[in-house]
């Protein structure tokens, strides 16, 4: 992706944090709302749909994406739909993510995600709700939202990944939550197989946690259709792989089901996390 910002509104915003800032003004501080260095999160760049057509990221309302593998925990088994919902998050439309993380059978977190798509091509994760269980009760829900309790928006994808590019934050929110992930182009033009079929043009990018050196997760994007493969390198002690075994379209009924669990999950978020969800205005239908 890009990360160039209109000249105007860089300045614009620095003006803002200096004016507003605590340099003898009195006023309060403008909150950071975007991890990633030199480019701002701002509501203006973001068209007022809630498309997200990234080439390397591509989120069509109804499409079902679900993946297969093992970890050190056993075998492993990822669903991920994007909903027909929409939700504003930092003042922008978000599409909504439902998905579900399965270990030997056994649902082990679900988890809502937010992402909208600014008109430079960038595609932007601004908040999750994830509950993780074990013996299927809630057990965690470490949720963050960008702009509430400190927690900034990053980039998932970027428009025009290139080699050698800076690392990007992917979002931070502070502890309790602990949210530092960041990126990186890794490689380009790539061919890979997953057991569904094989793909050109592969990029693969790097993630990682600075907290956690030598340890890196590996994504596999093919174009217009998004995340094939994951697979991890150095010092992971889940060694986590995953390969996409089922793409589809869902129908009505379906999409439907999806929506209403995803409206379930939102639900608890309310309760379980007011002081970071409860501010937020509710999930909606996408109307077209």
């Amino acid at each position: 992706m890009t990360r160039a910002v209109a000249p105007f509104v860089a300045v614009v915003a620095v003006l803002a944090v200096l004016a507003l800032g605590a340099g003898g003004s009195g006023g309060a501080a403008v909150p950071r709302l975007s991890a990633v260095s030199g480019v701002a999160f701002d509501a203006a760049n973001f068209p007022h749909g809630a498309a997200v057509d990234n080439r390397w990221l591509p989120l069509v309302p109804g499409m079902e994406l679900v993946y297969e593998g093992s970890s050190v925990d056993g075998k492993k088994r990822l669903v991920f739909i994007v909903t027909d919902l929409v939700k504003v998050v930092g003042g922008v439309r978000n599409v909504v993510v439902w998905d579900r993380d399965y270990t030997n059978g056994e649902l082990v977190e679900a988890e809502l995600a937010f992402f909208a798509q600014d008109r430079f091509g960038n595609v932007w994760h601004t908040g999750e709700y994830p509950e993780e269980y074990e013996g299927g009760k809630v057990v965690n829900a470490p949720a963050w939202i960008v702009g509430v309790k400190g927690a900034q928006a990053g980039f998932e994808m970027k428009a025009a990944p290139r080699i050698g590019g800076p690392t990007y934050a992917q979002g931070y929110a502070p502890p309790p939550v602990d949210w530092t992930d960041h990126a990186q182009v890794y490689k380009l033009e790539q061919h890979e197989c997953v057991p569904l079929t094989c793909y050109r043009h592969v990029l693969v990018t790097r993630e990682y946690n600075p907290d956690e050196p030598g340890l890196w997760q590996l994504k596999y994007y093919a174009p217009g259709v998004g995340n094939i493969r994951v697979g991890w390198m150095g010092k992971d002690p889940d060694k986590e792989q995953a390969a996409l075994v089922r793409l589809e379209r869902l129908g009505p009924a379906a999409l439907a089901h999806a929506r209403a669990e995803a409206l379930k999950l939102e639900a608890r978020a309310y309760a379980t996390k007011p002081a970071v969800y409860g501010g937020t205005p509710r999930a909606v239908r996408l109307v077209r």
